[in-house]
């Protein structure tokens, strides 16, 4: 067994919806290695009055309701309460947060305690999120009905970094964004499917040329596909050749 790497606690008003997807595969195995844990919070517990109300209209009229800053604070308290040393972080997911992207979840390695608070509705009251210097974090220019799959993608894309989830560690290595570059395409036997072969190249166990083919390959795919990552990578090349060259003087 792993020694517990990364403690997660997840605040949503559907704790039903966790584990999830992260039960199944490496993640999934990685939970019952104990090199992650996960607790899942429930918010209604923290709701008032009556009828456990979590939100309310917006101050400013408009549609849609807030999620309410006493109720998440207490959640927060509460996940916190249960949670030893400094080195933690809390996020909240939204759609007006910064990007998720390869680096990001590298970034959270640095901690080995997160909690993650799933907004929904029209989101939660910002000075909340103030409070707690949240970091907010979206997974795409796109709107879902709350906070929980994106949760789910984060965690996904941080837990497969840790050491001992992945059963090759080199799988890494060569995925795509890591340098700016989407992965070149992959392919396994038969060779001849339905006419269709697998390229000569990566057959001839040239592994100089393989790697060669697989840069090119990945250049014309990441320029097409993606473009704004094409430009970084050009961008990041340029800079390796300029050191490069003041070196030799």
């Amino acid at each position: 067994m792993y020694k517990n790497q990364l403690i997660v606690k997840v605040i949503t008003l559907y704790p039903e919806l966790f584990p999830g997807p992260l039960s199944a595969s490496v993640t999934g195995r990685a939970l019952d290695k104990n090199i992650w844990s996960l607790e899942i919070v429930d918010l209604k517990q923290f709701g008032k009055g009556k009828h456990k109300k979590v939100d309310d209209k917006p101050i400013s009229g408009g549609p849609g309701m807030i999620l309410m800053p006493d109720v998440i604070d207490e959640a927060i308290v509460k996940a916190n309460s249960s949670i030893s040393g400094k080195n933690k972080l809390i996020i909240c997911m939204s759609p007006k947060g910064i990007p998720l992207n390869q680096n990001i979840a590298k970034d959270m390695l640095q901690y080995n305690e997160i909690i993650v608070v799933c907004g929904r509705f029209e989101g939660i009251d910002q000075r909340v999120v103030d409070k707690h210097n949240m970091k907010e974090i979206s997974i795409g220019d796109f709107i879902l009905t709350g906070g929980e799959l994106g949760a789910m993608v984060l965690l996904d894309t941080v837990v497969r970094l840790l050491p001992g989830t992945l059963g090759n560690s080199e799988s890494i290595i060569s995925e795509s964004f890591t340098d700016d570059l989407l992965e070149a395409p992959q392919f396994t036997k038969p060779i001849d499917w339905n006419g269709m072969k697998v390229p000569e190249i990566l057959q001839t166990g040239d592994h100089q040329k393989i790697l060669k083919w697989k840069n090119k390959t990945s250049e014309q795919i990441t320029k097409k596909n993606r473009p704004d990552l094409f430009i970084k990578y050009v961008e990041k090349k340029k800079k390796l050749i300029k050191r490069k060259e003041l070196k030799k003087f």
